[in-house]
């Protein structure tokens, strides 16, 4: 599987120098990050909205290895929350967060990364719109769970992601689904033990019906992470099934993925929100979309060839 291969890459400085040198990296990336400042990535906000979709933003950058780095992050979102605020789009344009970006990983992390997600999640709150928080390897679950359990004491709308190709998946969809919360279903792109997580297509595709099956019958609200069309179609006969509206859930797809069929949702009255992405620190970020869809791996590499 050519997943696990790219994301070892992911974390190899010698491969992000090679990728980061080579003439054809930047049209690439652009294809996935628009920007890497907020004064660039605005106009791309007010075009997705102006065309009837709705975003979520993420400050791309995941390794943090400081306190202070850590502050940086968190302030950095609050100049995101700045900049909505003058855009006036209310939950049009939400947040997304990793919480390894606010020092998750470092000594005392969950208390360092709750004190660093808390004013950006009261920010947004005080702008009319919210926060996701991020899923990342299976060993941070316990305590993003934690951390979005007590912020949604004082902010319900916060948000969290869980992972189709996790055993745990379903205990957690169940227990989140009873809770009423947002929760965004994607099937996973981190390299996991197979004791902990489904490692065939086919078995995570199965995994990803039976999780949102759970999450379209619950009390919460769904967010159909995925560009597979058969899994969107799927989503959509759930819902029905389920009795829920088009507004009473939505579909997440990346920014430079099936843009067509943002459009095409977002013209047959779903919610179409649009994970947008930019900063400085993007190889992380691009690396893993290549690992989550091959697709992508090959239209990098018909680029390099193709170069003059």
């Amino acid at each position: 599987m050519l997943g696990p291969v790219i994301l070892a890459a992911s974390r190899s400085d010698r491969i992000r120098r090679l990728v980061s040198a080579a003439p054809v990296t930047k049209q690439v990336v652009d294809r996935f990050i628009p920007g890497e400042s907020v004064d660039q990535v605005v106009p791309i906000v007010q075009d997705l909205t102006d065309r009837g979709l709705e975003l979520t933003m993420d400050v791309v950058g995941e390794d943090i290895t400081t306190p202070e780095q850590a502050a940086a992050a968190r302030d950095a979102y609050l100049e995101l929350v700045g900049r909505l605020k003058e855009l006036d789009l209310g939950t049009r344009a939400e947040m997304s967060v990793k919480l390894s970006m606010f020092g998750q990983a470092l000594d005392g992390g969950h208390e360092l990364a709750l004190a660093n997600v808390r004013p950006v999640v009261e920010a947004a709150a005080a702008i009319g719109t919210t926060v996701t928080l991020d899923a990342e390897d299976h060993t941070t679950l316990d305590s993003m769970f934690a951390i979005h359990e007590e912020l949604r004491e004082d902010f319900p709308e916060t948000g969290c992601v869980i992972q189709a190709y996790l055993h745990r998946t379903e205990a957690d969809a169940r227990r989140l689904a009873a809770n009423g919360s947002r929760v965004r279903l994607v099937k996973g792109a981190y390299k996991e033990p197979a004791e902990v997580a489904y490692q065939r297509k086919p078995e995570i595709d199965k995994a990803y019906v039976r999780v949102l099956r759970i999450l379209m019958e619950g009390d919460g609200y769904p967010m159909v992470g995925s560009h597979d069309p058969r899994l969107i179609s799927i989503a959509q006969e759930l819902g029905r099934r389920a009795g829920r509206k088009p507004a009473e859930y939505e579909f997440q797809m990346l920014y430079g993925i099936r843009s067509d069929e943002h459009l095409r949702l977002a013209a047959e009255g779903h919610r179409m929100r649009v994970y947008t992405a930019y900063g400085t620190d993007w190889y992380g970020y691009f690396m893993r979309r290549l690992a989550e869809k091959p697709a992508n791996l090959l239209f990098f590499a018909r680029s390099v060839l193709t170069k003059d």
